[in-house]
């Protein structure tokens, strides 16, 4: 079978980095075109990632493949869409405002941008959320909505903040079997969501909690809203959920750790609320897409974890560790549950997440 060909903006970046380790020996995707700043352009890119003292701005833990480091950079304002079949776009969102639509004219756009997450036509995806999920929890078809009103062949996707991920994954199983009221979060992210540019000092965050994060706590809130929605129509209603948050930096390099309490609106047991995490997104993963785990929600039955340390590379990445599964009292609501988790914030809640959109999305003929 011949793979789909695909391009990445933001090649030099941490997150478009993320994108080539999970784009490396793909089964489905070819990766044949990589962009970047103007600086970039016009060099192999292994040469565009050395400085002139020859050190070498690779940030993944796995090795960049000869066959990605051999690619040409070209420069993303004036590179077409010729002869490839997909963007995976990992760009600021002022870039992104500008080089997303040119391309999605033509060929879909994965994005890791906040950009264009707030448009009406424009679904924000979260794998078994509402991404192959039943009925009008399924926000697919807004992809038809979005090309009809915009004359594009293509489409853009972007995901979700990395902060929302975590959360929104939980929250769903949740949803469905109590009908969540309202939920209160509190988050601990790690450094490498503030990507490297200009990122976070290591004097700020050196025995350190940065107890703010500009815009990120009004991302997580609206974003969820409009993830646990459902697709009336040609638009989303977003969920009636109270959503409120506290979102921190500290001293971890990878997997944000969040902890979350829930009201609902109907009665349940703690056992029953680990058996709908546990068994949350069954059919999306019967479909045995590449980069899909064996499960998206693992639940630990030791009360000092999940810790990022141990827990972000559950499922290669892709899994949200929970535990602390407790019983919440003092919300309101029917019912409630407290607990915390633990998500890998550069994969499943940004590349290797993006690509599995775009894994579902050729499954069901989206992407071609």
């Amino acid at each position: 079978m011949e793979r789909i060909r695909a391009a990445v903006l933001g090649a030099t970046g941490v997150a478009g980095q993320q994108f080539l380790v999970a784009l490396d020996g793909h089964p489905s995707f070819e990766l044949v075109r990589l962009a970047a700043s103007e600086r970039s352009a016009g060099k192999r890119y292994a040469d565009a990632l050395r400085d002139a003292s020859g050190r070498t701005s690779w940030y993944c833990k796995e090795a960049l493949s000869e066959e990605h480091a051999r690619l040409m950079v070209e420069d993303a304002s004036k590179m077409s869409s010729d002869g490839i079949d997909i963007v995976f776009a990992a760009v600021e969102s002022d870039a992104a405002r500008e080089l997303e639509p040119r391309f999605a004219e033509r060929v879909p756009v994965i994005s890791t941008a906040s950009a264009y997450r707030y448009e009406a036509d424009v679904p924000v995806f979260l794998p078994a959320v509402n991404l192959g999920a039943p009925g009008p929890d399924d926000h697919t078809r807004l992809i038809d909505v979005q090309r009809r009103r915009r004359g594009w062949k293509g489409f853009i996707t972007p995901g979700p903040n990395c902060t929302t991920t975590g959360m929104a994954i939980t929250l769903k199983p949740l949803h469905d079997a109590f009908g969540v009221e309202k939920v209160v979060m509190t988050s601990l992210q790690a450094v490498s969501g503030a990507g490297r540019t200009p990122g976070v000092s290591a004097l700020d965050i050196v025995d350190n909690v940065i107890p703010y994060i500009a815009g990120e706590e009004e991302k997580v809130e609206r974003e969820t809203k409009k993830i646990l929605g459902l697709l009336e129509g040609d638009a989303i209603r977003p969920a009636a959920i109270g959503v409120s948050c506290t979102c921190t930096r500290v001293n971890v390099l990878e997997g944000h750790t969040e902890a979350v309490f829930v009201a609902t609106k109907r009665r349940g047991s703690l056992a029953e609320a680990r058996e709908a995490l546990e068994g949350f997104g069954r059919s999306f993963l019967d479909l045995g897409l590449p980069s899909a785990p064996a499960r998206l929600i693992a639940v630990s039955d030791d009360p000092y974890r999940p810790q990022p340390r141990l827990d972000r590379d559950a499922g290669s990445g892709m899994t949200t560790v929970v535990g602390r599964l407790r019983e919440e009292t003092t919300l309101g609501g029917a019912w409630g549950v407290k607990y915390v988790l633990v998500s890998h914030n550069t994969r499943m809640g940004a590349a290797k997440g993006g690509v599995l959109v775009a894994e579902y999305l050729l499954h069901k003929g989206y992407v071609k």
